[in-house]
């Protein structure tokens, strides 16, 4: 959890909802893609309400995986997803545009918010029915407590691994986020390296991948 106060949440959106976001835009654009970048707070993208820690806890599963540190109360501008509308989402892929999403939500009173980018993306992924849900970060995959890579884990079978030294850190609320997702109807979620070059086609198109399939 990243505790965000005021001041903070301006330098978040300024930063997450300017700077990168255009960076991640103009670099795709630049490699021949048609990139638009968004924030969640462009046409309502995402609702969002200031996340409790313990009252909220067993809402939902895709807010619940934000959740492992009850002794935290009020984490100040934190925001957890209350609705995604994906209608001007649809809108660029059908024109075939690729959307940049900053994971920044808006609530009552035009209060911005700071939204985990993986629970973001696992809601965002659930609303709109998708096939798979992708997290890249910055280690190979799911790794097993030798150091092995896990490349394929059935959703059953991970609850035993959180919170070993199979899963720690900041691949819990990643591998929450893709049971979340695939619990609400997401075919398939992979963690990939997205250090390695073309990281996203070899996961895509080769058979055997390179990251850890959860499904």
């Amino acid at each position: 959890m990243r505790i965000t106060d005021a001041e903070t949440m301006d330098i978040v959106e300024m930063v997450l909802g300017g700077l990168v976001n255009k960076e991640i835009v103009a670099l795709i654009n630049s490699l021949g893609g048609r990139a638009v970048g968004l924030s969640g707070k462009d046409g309502n993208l995402i609702r969002a309400r200031k996340l409790h820690m313990k009252s909220d806890a067993a809402e939902s599963d895709l807010e619940s995986a934000q959740l492992n540190h009850p002794q935290i109360i009020d984490a100040g501008l934190v925001g957890a997803v209350e609705k995604i509308d994906t209608s001007i989402i649809e809108l660029l892929i059908n024109a075939d545009f690729i959307p940049v999403i900053a994971p920044i939500g808006v609530g009552e009173n035009r209060q911005t918010y700071n939204i985990n980018a993986d629970l973001v993306a696992g809601q965002l992924a659930a609303t709109l029915g998708a096939e798979k849900l992708i997290l890249l970060t910055n280690t190979p995959g799911v790794l097993s407590e030798n150091g092995e890579l896990l490349t394929d884990l059935a959703a059953e079978n991970i609850g035993k691994l959180l919170n070993t030294a199979a899963i720690t850190g900041g691949m819990i609320p990643k591998v929450e986020c893709a049971l979340a997702a695939i619990k609400n109807g997401v075919g398939a979620a992979l963690i990939i390296d997205g250090r390695i070059k073309h990281a996203l086609l070899l996961e895509l198109l080769t058979e055997s991948g390179i990251g850890t399939q959860i499904r």
